[in-house]
């Protein structure tokens, strides 16, 4: 086993040059406290009482940083070879796109997997009181460790997105044993993320026997590929439902998932699939139970409905308001008030996301503690 390991630890270090967007491996994580933005702006307006005080933005960089225990952060520039999955008809299943990742960019990967496990979430979209249009999402599950990425593909948006790092698997490794593949593996598994356009998307589970598994003559994407290539191509809800229209869906991990989008004209909506068929549904609030017409309709968990209800009247409450909206700390707030911590369960929200989709800031509040930020900004 140590032999298989050095050779592989020998591979990674071969093909550095190759992979063009990792860098090299690093025997410490960086320090996000030297990536950070000048604060004085932000200090000034703080004194003059004004509500748009600028976050501080973290700079990424290829070098792995850690933000804090179980949070990491990275950014991969150059070829992850997404469209060459798209050009060979995508993918049916989590092993055909490890499939593809083994056979074409990561061979010297021992047993890639992805790994099944339930999870909920909750995502609001809201006019901003700023101007634009504000998207925040709760991942809750059980502890686990995130890894937030920056991309900037040759073609197409440059995004952030997030990954629950648990949901790969290595026998005998973690992804932090192999600091050159990682964020290559992280970007075909995103659950959440925003692009340049604005344009924002989570997935979140339903708890339903059914999955998903359409099979026409159409290429294939699977849930966490899905998210990806709406990252990628998509600029609004419209395109990005075209986009959908366009594949053979399948549930990656065999869960029944639906999609929140929102763009930066304030146009949000859920799709999901009931009977294999693709069905949309307009909604600002999304949480863990069908939203489309029929049979289906409201099944899922009951603490959903909770949720749905309590950031209902949060929307319902700043609309009264003169429409005025929310800020990022008032959407901060909602999350925080449909956060795992108010239900007494033993899952938590693992991370909340306030999406900015007119400055394209993302600010990350890791393991409920919604007085720790970290803001990171999507551009090329």
């Amino acid at each position: 086993m140590r032999k298989k390991r050095w050779m592989i630890l020998i591979s990674l270090a071969c093909i550095q040059v190759m992979l063009g967007g990792c860098g090299q491996a690093q025997s410490e994580l960086a320090d996000p406290q030297e990536n950070i933005g000048d604060a004085s702006a932000k200090e000034e307006l703080q004194a003059e009482g004004g509500i748009g005080v600028p976050k501080e933005v973290i700079t990424l960089n290829t070098e792995m940083m850690e933000l804090e225990e179980g949070l990491t952060a990275v950014r991969f520039d150059g070829n992850y070879g997404f469209d060459g999955f798209l050009r060979q008809g995508g993918a049916a299943s989590d092993s055909e796109v490890v499939a593809y990742l083994t056979e074409n960019l990561v061979s010297f990967l021992p047993d890639l997997s992805f790994d099944k496990a339930p999870f909920g979430c909750s995502t609001l979209s809201v006019k901003s009181k700023e101007g634009g249009w504000l998207f925040g999402r709760n991942f809750d599950w059980n502890v686990c460790n995130a890894m937030i990425v920056s991309s900037g593909p040759e073609e197409g948006y440059a995004s952030i997105s997030t990954v629950n790092t648990d949901f790969i698997r290595m026998e005998g490794f973690t992804l932090s044993d192999l600091p050159a593949a990682q964020a290559m593996i992280a970007l075909y598994a995103p659950l959440d993320g925003m692009n340049e356009e604005g344009f924002a998307v989570s997935v979140n589970m339903i708890q339903d026997s059914d999955t998903i598994e359409q099979d026409t003559d159409k290429p294939d994407l699977t849930t966490t590929t899905a998210i990806r290539l709406l990252l990628n191509q998509a600029a609004t809800v419209d395109e990005a439902l075209a986009l959908l229209e366009q594949y053979d869906m399948h549930a990656s991990m065999g869960m029944m998932v639906h999609f929140a989008m929102a763009d930066n004209t304030g146009h949000s909506a859920v799709v999901e699939y009931v009977d294999n068929q693709m069905v949309v549904t307009e909604t600002p609030i999304v949480t863990n139970f069908y939203f489309a017409e029929g049979s289906k309709y409201g099944i899922g968990t009951s603490q959903s409905h909770m949720r749905y209800d309590i950031l209902d009247q949060r929307l319902k409450t700043s609309e009264a308001m003169s429409n005025a909206g929310m800020s990022m700390d008032e959407v901060r707030d909602a999350l925080d008030s449909v956060s795992k911590d108010n239900f007494n369960e033993y899952e938590s929200t693992q991370w909340s996301i306030v999406m900015n989709q007119e400055t394209k800031e993302m600010t990350y509040y890791h393991r409920e503690d919604y007085e720790t930020e970290y803001t990171f900004q999507v551009k090329k």
